[in-house]
């Protein structure tokens, strides 16, 4: 509870968050580059699981997602050295086995693809102090 006149900083709880390591201007710059070519391969291959009129996945767009994701991994782990343990970990742990059971086809392709599609939605955009809160 906050007392009247406190500022807000002040009365913030406590969160546990991973270590926070130091990433170069130059290299947040780079990432917001990459994040939106990530999401412009990821959008391409959502797509061609839920509109009949495409195919099916490119390589291409396939490459640009895999390693566009990984870029994108590299660079938040410079900045949370504990991201393994933290909430952003798992969603990007879970999207990653919802991808593997949508193409080893143990669940159904178009579903799982959505699923993981929205986990990393979520999973990028909730606030910072979920995000990176430590799990363990």
């Amino acid at each position: 509870m906050s007392k009247p006149g406190m500022l807000e900083e002040e009365h913030k709880e406590d969160v546990a968050m991973g270590r926070i390591g130091y990433r170069p201007f130059w290299v947040l710059s780079i990432s917001i580059v990459i994040r939106a070519v990530h999401q412009v391969g990821a959008a391409v291959y959502l797509s061609s699981f839920l509109l009949d009129e495409i195919a099916g996945p490119s390589l291409f767009y396939l490459l640009i997602v895999w390693l566009s994701g990984l870029a994108l991994l590299i660079s938040e782990w410079m900045r949370h050295r504990q991201i393994y343990r933290e909430v952003a970990g798992l969603s990007t742990l879970v999207k990653l086995l919802l991808l593997g059971a949508a193409y080893h086809q143990y669940l159904p392709e178009a579903a799982m693809v959505l699923m993981a599609f929205m986990v990393s939605s979520i999973g990028a955009h909730v606030p910072k102090g979920i995000r990176h809160r430590l799990l363990f």
